[in-house]
C-alpha cells in the first residue's frame, strides 16, 4: 500500500508540473528561511549554556537608586561581596569575582616575551582562585586550585600560547611582559610567570579573554578602592543543589546596605542586589527602572515569529493550490471510495503526498541554505555553521514533518469528505465556506506581508534618523587608536609629529570614548545643591574639543595659554540646567572631594546612543590618556593612514597599527538594529514572493475555471480590458481587506519598537501609502500574466465543446 501511494503521489506531481513547481519553489524558499532563522536562534539560545553547572550558576546584579532619574541596573558589585556571601549564606557553594578592564573603554593590552618582534595585543580579565571551579572553561596545563594563587601568575589561552611560543606544552614557568598602557588598568603592567594554559573560550561564550590574572593583583594595586562603596568587578555565585532562588534574593536584597556603617552617601546609593541566571544575561540584558525589559531576546522572539509566519504562508500556498485543483482529483477519490477505500486511507494518501512534496522541498531548501549561509553569517555577525549533528537532524526532520502535516491536512480532509455518488454523478455542490476559507488564507498571507513591509520602512527611516542626527560633534574622518608601547612615554612629541602630517587636521587623546564607555557618578557638589544627580564624564587633553568639533555655549575650552586647567572642569548645558546654576563660569564645585572651577559650558552633545537622552556631562583635563584621536582631511584618508602607520611603527617597531574610525564605532552601537533592518527587508521580500506564487497559481486556476464564461462575454462584446478587470477585481478586493487589517497591527508593532529610542521618527501616513501601493502593484503584476492570457484567448476554443 505504501509503495502504491508513493507511486501515485509521484505521478501526480509529474503530471501537474505547474502545481509542483509553484509549491516546490514556495516551500523550498519558506523552509530555507526557517532553517536559517533556526540556526541563528539555536546559536543565540545556546550562548553560555556549555557550563557544567549552568542551572546553578548565577550573576549578582545591582539596582542602584538615582533619585529623580529612577533606578539603574548594573552588573558591577563591590570587590568584597563574593567572599562575604560565601561565608555568610550556607546555600552558596562557591562565589567568584571577575574584573573586566575592557569594559572601561580602554584598548587592548600588549603581551610580549621581552624581545623584539614578539608582541601581541590581547584581552585580559582578573579572577579569584576558584574561577575554574565556578566556570567550565577547560584548563589544559596547570593545577586549577593553584594557577591563580599568586598575584605574579598569569594564564594564557592556547591560541595566545601558540602565537607566543608556537606550542602549548612546557610553557609553565616561563615569563611574559604585560603592558596595559597608562590608563585605569595600568596597575597590571609588569612581568609575570605563566602558571597555566587554558582552552580559548568557545564562540558560544559571552566571556571572551586571552589571558587571566589573579584578582589579588587587582586588589593589591587598588587597595584604597576596595570597600563596600566600590562597584567595579562582577560577582558570580554557584548555588548548592536544591537551593531556592527567591529565598536567596530576599537575603541578598539589602546585603550591601547592611555592611555600610555611618556613611550617609553610601547608605543612600547602596544598591539592592538580585540574582540573574548567568546564561540568561546574554539575552535578557536590558533593564528599565530596575526591571528586566528585554534585550537580545526580543530579536530572538521577533525572528522566531517571522519564521513561523513564513512557514505558514508557504503552507497556505499549498493548501490553496491543492483545494483549487480538487476537480482534477475528485473522480479518483470517488472511484477509490466505491471500491472500498476508507476516508482514513485517503487522508493518509493525501498527507503522504504533502510530506513527499515537503521532503523534495527540503532538498531544495538545503541547497539554498548552503548557498546563502555565507551572506547570512555576514549579516548576523556570527560564525554559524550547518553541522549535521543529532539536534540539527531531528529539528530539521521535525520541522519538515510538521510542515507536511500542516500543509496537507486541510486538502486531505477536504478531498476525502465528498460522497462518491455525488462525485460520479457530477452533482457536487461546493460550499461557500470553501471559497471563503481560500480567500481568507490569501488575506492572511498579504496581511503578514504588509506588516513586514511597513516594519521595514519604519526601521529604515529610524536608522536614517540615527545616521543623520546632529550629535553635537563631528565624528566623520576621525580615527582612534591606543596610546601603547613607547608612545606612553613620548605621547606629546608623537602628537606634535602627527599634527604636522599633511593630511591631519588635528589630534588629541582621551580616556574612554564617546559611546557610553566613560566615567562618572553622583559625587558632584555645588552651591545650592538640593538633590543628587548622576553625571557622566571624560578625561581629555588639549585640542580634544577642537578635534571633535564641540561647540562652546559660554566660557572657554582647555587651552595651553592657562596653567590652571588641571583644576578646571567643563559641564554641558544639561548639567548646568540640572544643577540650576546661573552664570556658572568661574564658580567652584566639588568633584569627588576635589575642588574644581567651572571654566566653560559646552553645548549638549551625545556621548551615548540615542536610546538615551543627553545626560549631565563634564569634561576634565588630563594628559597622556590611553586613547589617541586624529581627524583626517576628507579625500586624504589612504595616504594619511599610510603616513600615520609609518610614524606609529617608528615609535613602536613590531606592533601592528590598529585603528578604528569613530563613525564605525557609532554604527556598532546600532548593529543589532541594522541587522534587524536588513533581515526584515529580506524576509519581507520572501514573504511577498511566496504569497505571489500562490496568487499566481490561484489566478491560473480562476482563469481556467471561468474559461467558458470569458468566451461568452467576448462573443457578446466584452473587451480585453473588461475581461482583465473582471478577473483582477476579486484579487484586489482581498488585498484591500488585507491592507485594512494590516495597517493598525503594523502601527502598533512599529510604535512599540520605537519606544526604546529616546529620539524617534513620527510614523507618517506616507509609510502606509507606500506599503499599500507596493502590494497592489505587486498583485497586479503577479496576476496580469494569467488575466491577460485569458482575456486575449480565442473564445472559439473555449466554446467549441458547448
Amino acid at each position: 500500500m505504501f509503495k502504491n501511494n508513493l507511486k501515485i503521489a509521484w505521478r501526480n506531481l509529474v503530471k501537474d508540473r505547474q502545481f509542483t513547481f509553484l509549491n516546490l519553489l514556495g516551500l523550498s524558499t519558506g523552509l530555507a528561511c526557517v532553517l536559517l532563522i533556526y540556526l541563528w536562534v539555536h546559536d543565540e539560545l545556546g550562548m553560555d549554556k556549555f557550563h557544567q553547572n549552568d542551572s546553578r550558576l548565577f550573576q549578582v546584579m545591582q539596582n542602584i537608586p538615582l533619585g529623580d532619574a529612577g533606578v539603574e541596573t548594573s552588573d558591577h558589585t563591590p570587590d568584597l561581596l563574593a567572599k562575604s556571601l560565601k561565608e555568610e549564606i550556607p546555600a552558596i557553594e562557591d562565589a567568584a569575582t571577575i574584573k573586566f578592564p575592557d569594559r572601561d573603554g580602554n584598548p587592548e593590552g600588549i603581551i610580549s616575551l621581552g624581545q623584539p618582534g614578539v608582541t601581541i595585543k590581547a584581552k585580559e580579565i582578573f579572577a579569584t582562585p576558584n574561577f575554574f571551579n565556578v566556570f567550565s572553561f577547560h584548563l589544559l596545563e596547570g593545577d586549577k586550585d593553584k594557577v591563580l594563587a599568586a598575584s605574579s601568575n598569569v594564564l594564557l589561552s592556547d591560541k595566545l600560547a601558540m602565537k607566543l611560543f608556537n606550542s602549548t606544552k612546557e610553557i609553565i614557568g616561563k615569563t611574559v611582559t604585560w603592558d596595559r598602557g597608562n590608563g585605569q588598568s595600568s596597575y597590571a603592567n609588569g612581568t609575570y610567570t605563566v602558571s597555566g594554559i587554558f582552552e580559548a573560550p568557545p564562540a558560544n561564550s559571552s566571556m571572551q579573554f586571552d589571558l587571566l590574572f589573579a584578582h589579588d593583583l587587582y586588589a593589591e594595586k587598588n587597595a584604597k578602592y576596595i570597600n563596600w562603596n566600590s562597584s567595579n568587578p562582577s560577582t558570580y555565585l554557584l548555588f548548592k543543589k536544591g537551593a531556592g532562588i527567591q529565598p536567596l534574593n530576599d537575603q541578598l536584597r539589602n546585603f550591601i546596605k547592611s555592611k555600610l556603617t555611618g556613611d550617609v552617601y553610601g547608605q543612600k546609593w547602596a544598591g539592592a542586589l538580585f540574582l540573574q541566571r548567568y546564561s540568561d544575561t546574554y539575552l535578557h540584558n536590558h533593564y528599565e527602572n530596575g526591571i528586566i525589559a528585554g534585550g537580545r531576546i526580543e530579536n530572538v522572539k521577533l525572528f522566531s515569529i517571522i519564521a513561523v509566519f513564513i512557514l505558514v504562508i508557504a503552507c497556505i500556498n499549498f493548501m490553496n493550490l491543492a483545494t483549487a485543483r480538487t476537480s482534477r482529483r475528485l473522480k479518483e477519490v470517488g472511484i477509490k471510495k466505491v471500491v472500498g477505500a476508507s476516508r482514513s486511507m485517503l487522508v493518509f494518501q493525501f498527507i503522504g503526498e504533502s510530506i513527499l512534496m515537503v521532503f523534495l522541498s527540503l532538498a531544495g531548501s538545503m541547497l539554498l541554505v548552503w548557498f546563502l549561509l555565507p551572506a547570512f553569517q555576514e549579516i548576523t555577525g556570527k560564525n554559524i555553521v550547518l553541522h549535521f549533528n543529532a539536534d540539527i537532524i531531528l529539528s530539521v526532520l521535525g520541522i519538515t514533518l510538521v510542515t507536511g502535516f500542516l500543509a496537507g491536512s486541510y486538502p486531505a480532509l477536504y478531498l476525502s469528505r465528498f460522497k462518491p455518488v455525488m462525485i460520479l454523478k457530477g452533482k457536487l455542490n461546493r460550499s461557500a465556506s470553501e471559497s471563503f476559507l481560500r480567500r481568507g488564507l490569501v488575506v492572511f498571507q498579504f496581511t503578514i506581508s504588509i506588516i513586514l513591509i511597513v516594519s521595514v520602512l519604519v526601521v529604515y527611516e529610524q536608522m536614517q534618523l540615527i545616521q543623520t542626527k546632529n550629535l553635537g560633534y563631528n565624528k566623520d574622518n576621525i580615527i582612534h587608536f591606543a596610546n601603547e608601547g613607547k608612545l606612553e612615554t613620548a605621547l606629546q612629541p608623537f602628537l606634535s609629529e602627527v599634527k604636522n602630517l599633511p593630511g591631519i587636521m588635528n589630534a588629541s587623546d582621551m580616556e574612554g570614548d564617546m559611546f557610553g564607555n566613560n566615567g562618572g557618578g553622583s559625587g558632584v557638589d555645588w552651591p545650592g545643591k538640593t538633590a543628587d544627580i548622576e553625571f557622566n564624564g571624560l578625561n581629555v587633553d588639549y585640542d580634544f574639543m577642537e578635534t571633535m568639533g564641540l561647540q562652546m555655549k559660554e566660557g572657554r575650552m582647555f587651552s595651553r595659554k592657562y596653567g590652571t586647567d588641571s583644576s578646571g572642569v567643563i559641564f554641558n548645558e544639561t548639567a548646568i540646567s540640572a544643577m540650576r546654576l546661573k552664570d556658572p563660569v568661574g564658580k567652584k564645585v566639588q568633584l569627588w572631594g576635589n575642588e574644581v572651577q567651572i571654566i566653560g559650558v559646552v553645548k549638549d552633545f551625545h556621548a551615548e546612543s540615542v536610546y538615551k537622552k543627553i545626560a549631565p556631562f563634564f569634561l576634565r583635563f588630563s594628559t597622556n590618556n590611553p586613547n589617541i584621536i586624529a581627524k583626517i582631511k576628507a579625500g586624504k584618508e589612504q595616504e594619511t593612514l599610510a603616513q600615520l602607520e609609518k610614524l606609529y611603527k617608528a615609535y613602536n617597531p613590531g606592533l601592528p597599527f590598529q585603528y578604528t574610525f569613530m563613525d564605525n564605532d557609532y554604527q556598532a552601537l546600532y548593529s543589532s538594529e541594522k541587522r534587524v533592518a536588513v533581515l526584515s527587508k529580506y524576509f519581507a521580500g520572501i514573504a511577498i514572493l511566496i504569497s505571489c506564487l500562490g496568487l499566481f497559481g490561484l489566478a491560473a486556476f480562476t482563469a481556467q475555471k471561468r474559461q467558458k464564461e470569458i468566451g461568452v462575454r467576448k462573443v457578446v462584446g466584452a473587451t480585453v480590458s473588461n475581461i482583465t478587470l473582471l478577473l483582477s477585481k476579486d484579487f484586489l478586493k482581498l488585498v484591500f481587506i488585507a491592507v485594512l487589517i494590516a495597517f493598525p497591527v503594523a502601527w502598533w508593532v512599529t510604535n512599540h519598537w520605537l519606544q526604546s529610542f529616546a529620539y524617534r521618527i513620527h510614523i507618517s501616513a506616507g509609510i502606509f501609502l507606500t506599503a499599500g501601493a507596493s502590494v497592489v502593484l505587486v498583485t497586479l503584476l503577479t496576476i496580469s500574466f494569467q488575466t491577460l492570457k485569458a482575456a486575449i484567448a480565442n473564445p472559439v476554443k473555449s466554446l467549441r465543446t458547448e
